[in-house]
């Protein structure tokens, strides 16, 4: 037992130096801290759920970042939506919920989004569920534009390191402008 807690010991730090690591905390400590702020300027709207958002968007993985972010996305637009369109259509409860979870999920798999569908049925999670007191639709609308905020958040920081890492990239290789 103990090799095996000295083999996941070594693999977190030499995790700990990977340069992509390290962005991926920073791109979690920059979402968090803009939607954050923006749930505590405006505390009279859901922007918490942002905050969730951009978190469940951010890609640890340096390759294909922008394209897991994009399909990430995707999946909170389909599961947020269905989540609204399912609590508008019918008093929420345990059936209406199982039905959204699994058109959420044929969605996805139609459009071929695969893991991001767990983002998606966070979304719609988010959406659909409802305190006691925000049992309108609106309540549902706001937290539905808030995913999208966090989403549009975490797209805007992955456009911004995927540029940064192209230009650092590109000052590496020799012969290049």
């Amino acid at each position: 037992m103990f090799p095996k807690i000295k083999s996941l010991f070594n693999d977190f730090l030499t995790t700990l130096k990977d340069i992509y690591y390290l962005n991926y905390l920073i791109k979690c400590i920059i979402g968090a801290s803009i939607c954050y702020t923006l749930y505590k300027f405006f505390p009279n709207h859901q922007l918490v759920w942002s905050v969730i958002s951009v978190l469940l968007v951010l890609a640890p993985d340096h390759k294909d970042s922008a394209r897991l972010a994009t399909d990430r996305i995707k999946a909170n637009i389909i599961g947020a939506s269905i989540g609204l369109l399912a609590f508008m259509a019918h008093q929420p409860n345990l059936f209406t919920f199982c039905c959204a979870i699994i058109a959420t999920i044929f969605f996805c798999t139609f459009i071929k989004l695969g893991n991001p569908s767990r983002s998606a049925l966070a979304a719609l999670t988010i959406v659909f569920i409802h305190e006691k007191e925000n049992r309108t639709w609106i309540a549902a609308a706001e937290r539905m534009s808030c995913v999208f905020i966090g989403c549009f958040v975490a797209l805007i920081i992955t456009i911004i390191f995927n540029k940064i890492e192209t230009i650092i990239k590109n000052k590496k290789t020799p012969g290049t402008i």
